[in-house]
C-alpha cells in the first residue's frame, strides 16, 4: 500500500511502544482490508505526488492517502466507494482569523498547499490572483505558515483541525472554497482491479455502516504526530 504519512488524522507518523510507526484512520482501514484479504499489510511511505505513480507502475496494489476520487483521476485509476466526505479548510495564524473572512481577503494572500492535491487545484481555479506555494510535505507547509512565509495552508478540514488543536498559534478560518460534487476520499486501485475492488468496497461499507471508520478518526486524534 502506498501512502504519504504527513496528513493526520488520516495517515501520519507517531511513536507507538517507543517505535516510530505510520498510523491513522486510513492505516487502520487498510489493515482491515488486508485482514479481509488474508494478507500482511506492507506500507510504502512517500511524498503525496508519488503515491498514485507508485500505484500506476505496479509498485503498490492500493493507494490510501486521503485521495479524492476526482473525475480526472478516475480516467486513470479505479476507486473504491467513498469512505470519507471531504471538507476542505484554510489553516491560518490565530492572529489572522479576522483578516481572512472572505474570498476577497485571500486574493492577495500567499497560500500553501500540498503538491498534486485537490486543495492545490482548488486554489489555482478559484483564487487565480493569489500566490500559490506548492510544497511536497504538509508539515513543511505548516512550518512555513508558523514562520510567516505563507498566509494560509489549504487542506482537508480534519487535518487543519488537528494542527490547530496541537498549535496554540494556529486556527481554522471560517472562509472556504467551493467543493465539487463527488470529491470524496476513496481507495485508489489500478484499472480493472474488479476482484480487489469488490473486497475493498465490502470492508469500507462495513466500516461506515458500523461507525468504525469514525472511531478510527477519534483514535488517531489521541496520538501525537512526530516529524520524519
Amino acid at each position: 500500500m502506498a501512502t504519504s504519512p504527513d496528513y493526520a488524522p488520516f495517515e501520519f507518523q507517531s511513536l507507538v511502544d517507543g517505535k516510530n510507526q505510520v498510523v491513522g484512520a486510513d492505516i487502520d482501514m487498510a489493515q482491515a482490508i488486508a485482514d479481509e484479504l488474508g494478507v500482511k499489510l506492507e506500507i510504502s511511505s512517500m511524498s503525496f505526488d508519488n503515491v498514485l505513480t507508485s500505484l500506476q507502475t505496479g509498485k503498490a496494489d492500493l493507494a490510501v492517502a486521503g485521495i479524492s476520487a476526482t473525475d480526472e483521476r478516475k480516467e486513470v485509476f479505479d476507486f473504491s466507494i467513498p469512505y470519507y466526505e471531504n471538507k476542505i479548510s484554510f489553516l491560518v495564524r490565530k492572529a489572522d482569523v479576522e483578516k481572512y473572512k472572505d474570498l476577497t481577503s485571500l486574493e492577495s494572500a500567499n497560500i500553501a498547499a500540498q503538491k498534486g492535491t485537490v486543495p492545490e487545484s482548488m486554489v489555482k481555479e478559484q483564487l487565480p490572483k493569489a500566490q500559490l506555494t506548492s510544497l511536497t510535505n504538509m508539515g513543511e507547509a505548516v512550518n512555513e505558515l508558523q514562520a510567516g512565509k505563507v498566509d494560509a495552508v489549504h487542506m482537508d478540514e480534519p487535518v487543519a483541525l488537528s494542527y490547530a488543536a496541537k498549535n496554540a498559534g494556529l486556527a481554522v478560518a471560517t472562509v472556504s472554497l467551493k467543493m465539487k460534487d463527488g470529491d470524496a476520499n476513496a481507495v485508489a486501485l489500478r484499472k480493472n482491479s474488479d476482484d480487489l475492488k469488490e473486497v475493498v468496497d465490502k470492508v469500507i461499507q462495513k466500516l461506515k455502516d458500523e461507525g468504525i471508520y469514525q472511531s478510527y478518526l477519534e483514535k488517531a486524534a489521541s496520538l501525537t504526530e512526530v516529524e520524519e
